[in-house]
């Protein structure tokens, strides 16, 4: 990495600070980080605390639930991805009154932190750059530092931090279960039981560019109650954030393999 981001270059003087920290893990990471391994390397490098932001996204789906159980006719985007909402609000402003009312899983695991964990710096790691924006832009009063998984890793390679075998004993101080499906395309109306409440004219999954954009072309003349939404091919799986040489395929098998952990837990 040639030059460090100001998330990263705050962070690292967090760190020099021995600053109280939790760190935010999005569901992404088992594509480049091992569980649970990663949870204990975390709190060697000098978090208090490691949560998933899977439980966060929890919150999302109850309350996605109650808004749409509320309001039958309703018709809804979905909101967790910061690139989808920010297209919508620069180029289909017109669509800003189907967003979803409801918090990111970011933003929902941030209020979950600030409850539990009051006193500690909130570090939100994961695939995603707009996940920069949204945190200086919606959540400023969280002061939630970004970085992303090449992030981490870039950390890990400066602090000379290695996987030992003790960090295999140490497990999430907050867990997230059924939503770990999330950075798959479609794992939130699959997880939340969207799904099966609705009829496949109802609901659509899409993710990618060129088919976001087509998508919202069209939506209002469509008969969609919901649109799951992610900017990037296959969902969040494919983040700029992340640096893997991994298929699309084997990076979903990567994320799917850690929600099956979930029947164990």
């Amino acid at each position: 990495m040639s030059e460090l981001s100001p998330e990263l270059k705050e962070f690292l003087q967090a760190l020099e600070e021995k600053r109280e920290m939790v760190a935010m893990i999005a569901p992404s990471f088992p594509i480049v980080f091992p569980y649970p391994s990663i949870v204990g390397k975390l709190k060697r490098l000098g978090f208090t605390y490691v949560v998933e932001v899977a439980r966060g996204a929890e919150e999302v789906n109850q309350e996605l639930l109650k808004l749409m159980k509320a309001n039958p006719k309703a018709r809804y985007i979905t909101s967790p991805c910061p690139t989808i909402v920010r297209l919508i609000r620069t180029r289909h402003p017109h669509l800003i009154k189907y967003l979803a009312p409801v918090g990111s899983p970011m933003a929902m695991t941030a209020k979950l932190v600030r409850q539990k964990f009051p006193r500690c710096q909130p570090v939100f790691i994961g695939p995603c750059l707009a996940k920069k924006t949204e945190a200086r832009e919606d959540l400023s009063d969280f002061k939630i530092i970004v970085l992303t998984h090449r992030e981490l890793q870039e950390v890990f390679r400066l602090k000379g931090l290695k996987d030992v075998p003790g960090d295999q004993i140490i497990t999430f101080d907050i867990i997230g279960l059924p939503t770990r499906l999330y950075p798959i395309s479609g794992g939130l109306s699959q997880s939340s039981g969207l799904n099966e409440l609705l009829t496949d004219e109802e609901y659509d999954v899409v993710s990618g560019p060129k088919l976001s954009e087509e998508v919202l072309n069209e939506f209002e003349k469509s008969r969609l109650k919901l649109l799951d939404i992610l900017y990037c091919d296959g969902g969040c799986i494919n983040g700029p954030g992340i640096a893997s040489q991994d298929s699309t395929e084997q990076r979903r098998l990567k994320v799917l393999a850690h929600w099956t952990r979930a029947i164990k837990e």
